[in-house]
């Protein structure tokens, strides 16, 4: 479903909204798949599936704080489809096209639109630039989500980038498990194994995600000999309860999935409706200890405004200000100011997320 005409005749919004979430769809791409669909309850005003995928009229509402680039993927491009933030690492983005538009996404001024996929000219330029960078020892495939190429182009795409002598592994971002957990069939487990390691890290929010065939599709991959990974945002009223957190987290550790990395959510044009702050965060994130064990728990990370890359959100990285806000320190020892922002009822009365 990509219309919001489409969301109301599933019966997942009022009629009387179409007009007013089509704005919001003509500046960031709707589109709920099937899958999702089916797990919300539209009788309830705060379902936190519906949260992540409907859109929402405060989406156009851009507040100071908030940035088109909010991690400063711009600034470490040195070309397009390239991120190149850690001397190890790289991002390679083959494609910007999602199955799911999440509702908070730190890449939604670009994700979507008419900027597709590298052109073969592009790949191949972004793939020379890996094979001449020696101190490259990862790939990180993102975009956009990459399993949405076919499993022919995926798994041709990982072997070329395998074939790098000192490429040591690849990883993959990706929330197709969740959002068509069908597509991950043999052919994909298939692509999906190399001669060198690759890992792959599903994105996932909360535990009704988790259904039945999402769980198959993680145990095709798991048994086809793929290590799992799986990343997580902190987001208000989906999963800013420890008691969710922790019913997610021990969820996936059952189906073989390490839980890598809670995200705090970036400063994205109009999500501050997702946000909470680093304080409120922290005390989520404590009374996660000792109530799950130490392989269940991610680590809860904030990505630096501006592209000084992600550190943990604990001392000594992150240290509150007596004048209010926080110091930040990132993993070359540069300070950065962070300001928390208010939180939204904080600056509107109006507390319904639709």
């Amino acid at each position: 479903m990509r219309r919001a005409a489409d969301l109301a005749a599933a019966g997942l919004i009022d009629v009387a909204r179409i007009p007013l979430l089509e704005a919001v769809g003509a500046t960031y791409t709707i589109a709920v798949p099937t899958a999702l669909a089916a797990l919300i309850d539209p009788t309830d005003p705060a379902d936190p599936i519906a949260r992540q995928v409907l859109p929402d009229p405060r989406e156009l509402t851009v507040h100071p704080e908030e940035r088109s680039d909010p991690i400063g993927d711009a600034a470490f491009s040195p070309l397009r489809g390239v991120t190149h933030r850690y001397p190890d690492r790289v991002l390679l983005r083959p494609l910007l096209s999602c199955p799911m538009y999440c509702r908070f996404c730190f890449r939604r001024e670009v994700v979507g639109r008419a900027a597709g996929s590298l052109t073969p000219t592009e790949l191949d330029a972004a793939v020379d630039y890996i094979a001449g960078t020696p101190g490259i020892r990862e790939v990180i495939l993102t975009g956009g989500d990459p399993l949405l190429l076919s499993a022919r182009r995926l798994g041709a795409l990982l072997a070329r980038l395998a074939s790098i002598g000192h490429v040591e592994s690849l990883r993959i971002h990706t929330r197709v498990p969740v959002a068509d957990p069908t597509r991950i069939d043999a052919g994909y487990v298939a692509a999906l194994r190399q001669h060198k390691p690759v890992w792959l890290s599903v994105h996932t929010n909360h535990p009704r995600e988790l259904t039945a065939a999402v769980a198959a599709a993680l145990a095709r991959m798991a048994d086809g000999g793929v290590p799992l990974l799986a990343q997580t945002v902190l987001l208000r009223g989906v999963n800013d309860d420890p008691a969710v957190l922790e019913a997610l987290f021990r969820r996936l550790v059952t189906l073989r999935v390490k839980p890598y990395y809670l995200h705090h959510p970036d400063l994205a044009p109009g999500t501050a409706h997702f946000r909470l702050g680093l304080a409120e965060g922290q005390a989520i994130f404590r009374q996660l200890r000792g109530r799950v064990p130490g392989h269940a728990l991610p680590t809860y990370v904030l990505d630096i405004p501006g592209g000084a890359g992600k550190v943990p959100v604990e001392a000594p990285w992150i240290e509150e200000r007596p004048g209010g806000g926080y110091i930040v320190t990132d993993p070359r020892g540069v300070q950065h100011a962070y300001e928390t922002p208010r939180t939204p009822w904080e600056r509107s009365p109006d507390r319904d997320p639709q």
